[in-house]
């Protein structure tokens, strides 16, 4: 594991730690930006009808896929769960284009930004192999053109 690697996984995972373990503690702070997005989920398998209960579960989620990232334990599997819970706090929490006042809507599209940034940093770690080549999925189906072949 490179230099890079053992500093990149816990800087990237210590929002999420940090984030996930007070949304484990205190739920109710987070619920009523939270409400409009787990009612709309709500229908899903596995999504808690109650928004303190969905809060809480998506905090544990982040918490401990958070550590795992930063351990470097499962990094590409905690990276994609990790990615998956951030797409809705980011709908739920920084809905900049509903607030009305020009300071409040400007500070929710920066860290609505910010929520993507991450995103894109969680995609790279999703798919980082260690420097080690991988397969092309696909590259062994016959008829494949050799382009796809590694």
């Amino acid at each position: 594991m490179t230099v890079v690697r053992i500093c990149a996984r816990p800087l990237l995972a210590s929002m999420f730690i940090a984030g996930g373990a007070d949304a484990v503690r205190r739920p109710e702070r987070l619920a009523p930006a939270a409400r409009p997005v787990v009612d709309a989920l709500s229908d899903l398998p596995g999504v808690p009808t109650r928004t303190v209960s969905a809060v809480r579960l998506n905090g544990g989620v982040q918490a401990a896929s958070g550590l795992l990232l930063a351990a470097g334990k499962l990094p590409r599997l905690s990276a994609a769960v990790l990615a998956c819970t951030l797409l809705p706090v980011t709908w739920a929490g920084h809905r900049f284009w509903e607030a009305e006042d020009a300071g409040e809507r400007a500070q929710q599209r920066i860290h609505f930004l910010k929520n993507l940034s991450m995103l894109g940093g969680l995609m790279i770690a999703a798919v980082d192999k260690g420097g080690r080549r991988g397969r092309w999925p696909l590259a062994g189906l016959p008829g494949l053109p050799g382009l796809l072949r590694e």
